[in-house]
């Protein structure tokens, strides 16, 4: 399992601490996301996964820490350069977290509304469209409502909201959670190729052992306030930790094994 930083690390988190009241969340985590892989990010209920990614996407403040994103620290930025670095993320947000009163094609656009309000109507709509087309939608869903959509439906017109900026990052947070297994299957595959065809790197919160088997190039244990283990999960199969043991080679990560295997 690696440790320290990577010379291709597009995401490093040093020493970062995030606390609640009383509650510590976080306690001198590091963590490093390396250009162009799927990193998978599991824990435990509590050991604060999405809070992780809301600090280093800006929406939770850390109490300590530093986190740079494409060699930017959004600490010491004013308005304008954080405004310049957020334009390389995309966000699919647990639900999708889309607007109910706008429409997918909408949705889409808010955006591109937001970092580019000079661009014209019809451009606003083509690019909704070529999102709607990567995220496998059928070109009728960008005139459709959330609440007319199915759960697997709302994921991917999450997904092209994240996509709309072409991102080199992409944050997804349990993306295949309330699918069913047909439907993750197609949506781990979807990620691989969105990842190899655009050249995204993959920020992947999951507790599904088949993604993190599919399509995940390393796995990033959080457990007792910070990231225990990095590396392939057939290094984590290697470690004496009670928690990364009873994940990986309880019987649905057997499963999840032999599965990926066949």
């Amino acid at each position: 399992m690696e440790k320290g930083p990577h010379q291709d690390s597009v995401i490093s988190v040093r020493g970062l601490r995030n606390q609640f009241g009383t509650q510590v969340i976080h306690e001198n985590l590091d963590l490093d996301v390396r250009k162009g892989e799927i990193l998978g990010v599991v824990g435990g209920s509590g050991t604060g996964k999405s809070v992780l990614m809301r600090s280093i996407i800006g929406l939770q403040r850390p109490d300590a820490g530093d986190i740079h994103v494409l060699g930017e620290n959004l600490h010491d930025h004013d308005t304008r350069g954080d405004h310049e670095v957020r334009r390389q993320w995309g966000v699919l947000f647990q639900g999708g977290a889309l607007f109910s009163t706008l429409t997918v094609a909408e949705n889409i656009q808010v955006p591109l509304r937001e970092f580019y309000p000079w661009l014209s109507s019809n451009l606003l709509d083509e690019v909704a469209r070529t999102k709607v087309h990567l995220s496998g939608l059928p070109p009728e869903a960008g005139a459709k409502y959330p609440s007319e959509l199915s759960g697997g439906m709302k994921k991917r017109a999450g997904l092209a909201r994240a996509l709309a900026m072409d991102p080199q990052l992409l944050f997804l947070d349990e993306p295949t959670a309330g699918l069913d297994p047909i439907g993750a299957a197609k949506f781990d595959e979807l990620t691989r190729d969105l990842k190899e065809t655009l050249g995204l790197t993959v920020f992947l919160i999951t507790h599904d052992l088949d993604t993190l088997h599919a399509i995940c190039d390393r796995v990033a244990v959080l457990a007792d306030r910070r990231v225990i283990a990095i590396g392939k999960i057939d290094e984590l199969l290697a470690s004496d930790h009670p928690w990364i043991k009873e994940y990986f080679s309880g019987p649905r990560g057997r499963a999840a094994q032999r599965g990926n295997s066949q």
